[in-house]
């Protein structure tokens, strides 16, 4: 006994020597195995996945708004949605105009935006100094000024002019800059993506959903749009269409479903694969909001409202490509729903207000939650740039250009049957205006971009009055309170 006690003793000196040793000899080596700002990116193969890692950012739930698609539940086309008491106190708000600067998911909105600016300021920075082909140098260059202009985008629309980040060692307080100066920010990004980056024919299929020039061009067609400047719009939107690149689905529900991934309709879209984590390449978006209950789909976020419902003209095949009801039949599955939800929902006078349905532009065909990881969400479509056409032709006063692509957007959606959605012939300017919202509103209902077209055209205060709107407020987010603290004082909240 004596021995061994010996023995464990002399083991334990030399394991105390042996780690002491090891420790002092590892404090005093360089990290062998850890990314620094001084050892990446200084490789070829280093600048493509810092570019890559751009695009992952995408697929992060939190770049969704937060995670939850609180744009259109804050517009007329969506409530909650899910189980009445799921999310109440944190999503809810949304629903009625009650957010406040302390609300859920504003702060993991604004956070990931900047991470996705901080990783295409990588890419801007660091891999112009690596020696490599010069064209796919400036190839990944303009793929990182393209996300890190759509980052910007999403930022001003949301909370309005923000501090322009575009160094990766920035100061440590930084100001807001104006709405202007952000915006030309932005722009100035996706001028240089759209003269630099290719065509969609230019890419391989493996690199099918980067970046392309007609997704820049596409992008500032928007933006210009909701600047309320025509005639930049027309100008991009219009390159794109005679670029003959892209077109439409035959299918409706393709446009947003698998059958149409990466196809001729998708100018931008976020990929994924059906995996359970968006760092294995899923993406929560459609979990978020699928069928909840039988089949188990998902949470159910984001429900179809009645009056998004009874705006679709009769027979309008958006009108199912768009909402699922219970008992439905898609891919062999019927829709059953959730048992602790109610089906029906009435006000205090009974009215009914309310029926448990989803959004099927989110469905995914499988049989369990994982495989709607693999949702591809699609930021841009080519029936958008059809529409953005048409608004700017009329608003610049060529009604017959405009005539021909809302009248596109339609044809399709018909899907062969000539006795539905007849063209829509009027040149009058307001009558025409109108006539492409409510076409864009049933094209890309539950996308996300109700809200912002309200609020882009000043129809916000009349349309969403009644679900709590206050003009001069609620065109804009408050800037997360965590955010204000954090700077201490250099960024100032937002007016009202």
């Amino acid at each position: 006994m004596k021995s061994t006690t010996i023995f464990f003793k002399i083991i334990s000196v030399l394991l105390f020597i042996l780690v002491f040793t090891g420790c002092e000899k590892f404090l005093e080596i360089e990290p062998q195995g850890e990314l620094t700002k001084e050892n990446f990116p200084t490789t070829p193969s280093d600048a493509l996945l810092a570019t890559n890692a751009c695009y992952t950012t995408l697929r992060d739930w939190h770049y969704h708004s937060g995670g939850y698609p609180i744009l259109d539940i804050m517009s007329d086309d969506a409530s909650k949605g899910s189980n009445p008491n799921d999310q109440a106190s944190t999503i809810g708000p949304y629903d009625v105009f009650g957010h406040t600067p302390t609300q859920d998911g504003l702060d993991r909105w604004w956070n990931q935006l900047y991470v996705g600016i901080k990783r295409a300021n990588v890419v801007i920075e660091k891999v112009k100094d690596i020696p490599f082909d010069e064209s796919l140098k400036t190839r990944y260059i303009a793929e990182a000024r393209f996300i890190r202009g759509l980052m910007y985008f999403d930022m001003v629309r949301a909370w309005g002019g923000v501090p322009i980040v575009e160094s990766t060692d920035p100061p440590l307080k930084l100001e807001r800059s104006s709405v202007e100066e952000t915006y030309n920010f932005l722009i100035e990004d996706l001028n240089f993506a759209a003269n630099n980056l290719p065509l969609r024919s230019g890419y391989s299929a493996i690199n099918m959903g980067r970046a392309t020039k007609g997704a820049a061009q596409s992008l500032l067609a928007r933006v210009y749009l909701f600047r309320g400047d025509f005639v930049n719009a027309e100008m991009y939107a219009m390159e794109v269409i005679n670029s003959g690149q892209y077109g439409l689905e035959p299918v409706y529900t393709d446009a947003n479903g698998v059958n149409g991934n990466n196809g001729i309709e998708s100018v931008f879209e976020i990929g994924a694969i059906q995996s359970e984590g968006s760092s294995s390449g899923g993406n929560q978006y459609a979990n978020t909001q699928g069928v909840r209950g039988t089949p188990n789909r998902g949470w159910g976020f984001n429900r179809p409202t009645f009056d998004l419902r009874n705006s679709f003209e009769a027979g309008d095949p958006r009108l199912k490509g768009t909402i699922i009801d219970l008992g439905d039949e898609i891919d062999g599955i019927v829709i059953n729903g959730d048992g602790s939800t109610p089906d029906e929902t009435y006000d205090e006078e009974g009215n009914l207000i309310e029926v448990e349905c989803y959004n099927r532009k989110v469905w995914v065909p499988g049989e369990n939650t994982i495989t709607q990881w693999g949702h591809h969400r699609r930021l841009i479509r080519y029936a958008d740039v059809l529409l953005m056409a048409a608004e700017a032709l009329n608003e610049n006063n060529k009604p017959n250009d405009a005539l021909v692509y809302v009248n596109m957007v339609r044809e399709r959606a018909r899907e062969g049957n000539e006795d539905i959605l007849p063209d829509i012939t009027t040149t009058d300017k307001e009558e025409l205006r109108n006539l492409i919202y409510a076409e864009r509103r049933h094209e890309l209902a539950m996308e996300g971009i109700r809200f912002w077209d309200l609020v882009r055209t000043g129809r916000a205060p009349a349309v969403l009055g009644d679900l709590g709107f206050i003009q001069g407020r609620h065109e804009l987010m408050p800037v997360p309170q965590t955010e204000i603290d954090i700077s201490q004082g250099s960024l100032t909240q937002n007016p009202n």
